[in-house]
Parts: structure tokens; sequence; C-alpha cells
């Protein structure tokens, strides 16, 4: 059932952006009196599973979740109908548009995609708003993993600053930003009442980048160890253990945080412990089997109980720039990230991925304002990737005609039929390349 809902939030998200971006094809088409022929979700090779006709144009659904399209009369396209252009131009054809026009209907995609994702990244800050923890809040310091050990970071470091960016909300995420996309070299922590710089060697780079630390946390905040729920029929409950128990010992050593005492206990599994704590002023001592899997089945509390989360509302006013300057950072990192791919300080087969990479971003519960965020995202995506100057993607036509807008010359039907023909194989590689990563990965 996870992967139900996992599936169907991608296939909405898809299909959504799938057919705004060529509504705007379609009504660019038909601003300049131009003929589109078909109106496709997902492809349609052999057959259809739905389709109607009104006035010139098919609409339909096909079988084959790839994209979408729509057939514009007189272009070249990924359909490679070319009898139409045996015959001599008609006035509803693409071809006899003016360049100028051609190029908007073109650009109708991208642009459609573009301002969708920025709406839709205000609208998130209009309704939800933003929460966040102030880095200053996290007075425990950070629980680091091992890929932030090996960074240098040590459980109880205060990070101030990554690269030139101070570290003001915190986020493990900023890490991987400032270091993949900005190049940072250093982060500077607090450590022992001492501040204390760490370089960053550049191999972090591709390491953080990589597919298999791509949910990796690096650090957390780090917290005490207070039993906020008890799962049923676990050891914790044959123990004894009780909601607002604050755990102080394991094995008669003292422990302050809730990652010391999960070390301790995925270090003893199968194995019996003498826990210390403090329940309503009072110490007490519990004894404890040690699941198989290392776990107890104490659920600890969030963040909010011990620290001051900082939450921001917009109003509608404040929500558009906001959401404006969200998305427009959003996509200038993936340009940036895109560079880093080309200068191979990425390398391609570790930040690549198919749509089972994509749809497992979505989770496995349904979450709208999660569902959302991830639809913005993938609609800047879907307008940049379609503007490469690739054939066959919007922005190999956008080449195209820019070009024969600056020399005055059209390229021929046999040209744009050959370029075509390469530019989808190109993207077909590059399909088969990616989704073969995910199959070899474990499906994302």
């Amino acid at each position: 059932m996870e992967y139900v809902i996992m599936i169907g939030q991608f296939l909405l998200s898809l299909s959504i952006l799938i057919i705004l971006h060529e509504m705007g094809h379609f009504l660019a088409a038909r601003a300049f009196k131009t003929r589109v022929e078909k109106f496709y979700l997902f492809f349609d090779p052999w057959f259809s599973l739905f389709k109607y006709k009104k006035g010139d144009t098919e609409y339909g659904i096909g079988w084959l979740p790839l994209g979408g399209y729509v057939k514009i009369s007189g272009m070249v396209d990924e359909s490679f109908d070319t009898e139409q252009l045996k015959e001599p131009p008609k006035p509803w054809e693409f071809r006899s548009k003016p360049a100028w026009q051609r190029l908007i209907i073109m650009i109708g995609g991208v642009t459609v995609n573009f301002f969708l994702g920025l709406f839709i990244y205000a609208m998130l800050f209009y309704v939800y708003g933003e929460e966040y923890l102030p880095a200053k809040e996290a007075v425990y310091g950070i629980h680091v993993d091992s890929l932030g050990m090996e960074m240098g970071l040590r459980n109880g470091d205060k990070v101030l600053q990554i690269g030139e960016t101070p570290f003001e909300k915190f986020n493990s995420r900023t890490l991987v930003r400032e270091v993949v996309i900005n190049n940072a070299d250093k982060i500077v922590v607090e450590r022992n009442g001492q501040q204390v710089t760490l370089p960053i060697d550049p191999s972090f780079t591709a390491k953080l980048a990589s597919h298999k630390n791509k949910n990796a946390v690096i650090f957390e905040p780090r917290i005490p160890f207070v039993a906020a729920k008890i799962i049923r029929n676990s050891p914790a409950e044959e123990a004894g253990f009780q909601a607002g128990d604050s755990l102080v010992a394991f094995n008669g050593t003292p422990l302050q945080f809730f990652d010391q005492f999960l070390d301790s206990i995925q270090s003893n599994p199968e194995k019996e412990a003498r826990i210390s704590l403090i329940r309503k002023r009072q110490a007490v001592e519990v004894k404890v089997k040690i699941g198989e899997d290392g776990k107890i089945g104490i659920q600890p509390y969030g963040l909010d109980r011990y620290f001051h989360l900082e939450k921001k509302h917009y109003t509608l006013a404040e929500a558009i720039p906001a959401g404006v300057k969200r998305g427009i950072g959003f996509l200038s990192d993936q340009i940036k990230a895109f560079g880093q791919i080309i200068s191979n300080k990425i390398p391609a087969k570790e930040s690549l991925g198919g749509f089972a990479s994509i749809g497992s971003m979505f989770g496995t519960q349904w979450n709208w304002e999660r569902f959302w965020s991830m639809t913005a995202a993938l609609s800047l995506i879907l307008a940049f990737m379609n503007l490469l100057p690739i054939p066959a993607l919007d922005g190999g036509y956008v080449m195209f005609l820019i070009y024969e807008l600056i020399s005055g010359r059209k390229p021929s039907d046999k040209f744009m039929e050959k370029a075509t023909m390469v530019g989808f194989i190109l993207i077909l590689a590059l399909l088969i390349f990616a989704n073969g990563l995910d199959v070899m990965r474990g499906c994302g």
C-alpha cells in the first residue's frame, strides 16, 4: 500500500506538470491560429487508453507514462509524421508562421512550468508558512553520523558557518548544498568553548552528491532522551518503562543524550541492560532485554519539546516574493549542479536517477505540503531540462529558431527531421541510462 501511495503521488504530480506544459504550447499555437492535431497526456504508441475529438484536435491519454505531447500541424516533431511536409505549407501550419510566433509557441511549455514552480512555492509559503529551528537554539550541539565524522565533525559541536555562509537555520542539507553546489571549503564550529575551522577535502563534493548519501542526515540537533511513547509489545513495555521517563545511565555509565543511548543500545543486541532513569523526580533502575534489532521500543520527543521553533506566517503579498526567491534559488542550484556534472566534479552516474529515484522522494505517506513542494521543484527542473539545446526538446527548436531570426535563413525540413531523430535517440539513451541506474541501485 505504501508503494501505491508513492506511485500515486508521482503520477499525479507528473500528470499535472505534463498537462500544463503542453497547455502552454497548445494555447500559444491557438493564439496564432495554428492547428493542433493532438493533445495527449502520456504517449500512445499503437493505442491509447482514452481519446475523443473536438474540432481539429484529438484529446487523449496514452498508456506509456514517459511524458506527453501536442502534435502541431506542419511541425517536425517526435511523431516523425513527415507526409504533410511533402505538400505546400498551409496557412494554419506551424511552418507557415513567422519565426517569432514559432518561437513563442515553442517556449510556451517551459514558460508555464517556470511560472507554475514559482506560484506553487509562493502558495506553500502562504498556506503553510515556514517553520525552522534557529541554529542558536541547538544549545546541546549536534549528533553526527559516520559521514559527518569523516568530515571532521564531532558530537557536541555547534555549527557556526559553512564556507562563507553563516549557519542560521538548522538544516544539515545546508552542508550538502554549500559543499556540492557552492564549493564550500570549510566548516566553522564551536567545540568545547573554542572556535575551530575544519577544512573540507574536495573529495566530499562527490561523496555528498552520491546516490547512497542522498538521504544522509549528516548531523542533527542533540537532544536528551525522554520517553514520549512506549511501543506496544516491545521490550520497553515488558520492562515497565513509562512515558515521561528521563533516561540518564546505561549499565551504570552516565549518559546525557538520546544519541548516546542509541549507540549503546544498538551495540548490545539481545543483551540485558540496566537503564537508570528519573521518573517523577525519583531515581529508578530498569532492566530490559534489548531486541535482536538493537531496539527497545521507546519513541523520543520531537525537537519542539526542547527548543523554540520559529514559525513565520506570510501574507499573500509577502508569500509571492518569498516564493519567487525560493524558486529562483532552487533553479540556480540546479544549473550549478549541472555545471558540476559537466566539469566532472560530480559523477553523472552518482547524481542521475530515473523515475524510481524521483518517485521515492514523494515518500510513502501522503503529505500535501511535501507533494506540492516536490511538484514545484519538478516543474522548475522540467523547465530547465526542456530548454537544453537538444533537438527534440523545446530548447533544440528554440536554438534553431534563434539561428533563423539572426541569420534570416530557415533550416530545411530535411535537416530538422534528421536533427530531431538524433535528439530523440539522445534523450532515449539518457532515459535508459538514468532508469538503468535505478535498477542497479535496487529501484531508487
